[in-house]
């Protein structure tokens, strides 16, 4: 009777630890299963990629180059890897003139002259300055928050240039061709934006939403632009 007693007993301790095993397992799969969702989720998205080829033009029909055109998605957007910009002086000219990054981005200014520069911004987003230098700053300049920014050089006025910082990992700079191709974008929907340093307003007055799928879709966006009567290269001396 004891035997039988002692046998029941040592059952019911067995089946009480198993099912004390399986909750912690079941917790242990809930505790990651909203990452599992995201990484399906993820995956289903890039399997749907498509792409958004946008047209820049003018008032006129004249096809714009500089414009920096950007996709906002309406989905959680998985954060990418920061990457480093580098925006050189050369010949006495920042280079390229039109700068898109997305939001925590660092930026190194290299001289590329033999002369030294300095590089400055009065721009709300990012107010900076690297004093007179030469070669390679030793830090770079991180932009941490949404917004334009306008460079200069205060030894050298004609030397302006633009930097777009952007929420998103969706944008690309028009060429002469006026175009710009923004690929592998996961199927939903999208805010798209341009904004060039002339723009006369702000971007959220143009823009255009596309509920994307697999394939390509194509926008023309018209800028009324402002003329540009600045100076944009270096002074040539008497004589040429």
């Amino acid at each position: 009777m004891q035997s039988c007693l002692y046998e029941l007993e040592l059952r019911d301790t067995t089946t009480v630890t198993e099912l004390r095993d399986e909750r912690v397992r079941e917790r242990g799969i809930m505790r990651f299963w909203p990452f599992v969702l995201l990484a399906v989720w993820i995956l289903c998205s890039r399997a749907e990629a498509g792409s958004i080829v946008v047209t820049v033009k003018d008032s006129q029909g004249t096809l714009v180059s500089d414009a920096v055109v950007y996709a906002k998605s309406n989905n959680p957007v998985v954060s990418l890897e920061k990457k480093q910009a580098v925006i050189e002086q050369r010949d006495k000219q920042f280079v390229p003139s039109v700068t898109a990054i997305q939001v925590g981005t660092s930026v190194t200014f290299p001289n590329r002259d033999n002369v030294r520069h300095d590089v400055y911004s009065l721009s709300p987003v990012k107010e900076f300055e690297l004093p007179l230098y030469a070669g390679i700053p030793a830090d770079p300049v991180t932009f941490d928050k949404e917004g334009f920014v306008t460079l200069g050089c205060s030894i050298h006025d004609w030397m302006v240039a633009y930097i777009a910082v952007l929420p998103t990992p969706y944008f690309q700079v028009t060429g002469k061709n006026g175009r710009s191709v923004l690929e592998n974008l996961p199927a939903g929907r999208y805010t798209v934006q341009v904004w060039q340093p002339s723009l006369k307003g702000m971007p959220e007055k143009l823009a255009q939403h596309v509920d994307l799928a697999e394939g390509s879709t194509e926008l023309v966006f018209t800028l009324d632009l402002r003329r540009d009567s600045r100076a944009k290269n270096a002074p040539v001396p008497n004589g040429g």
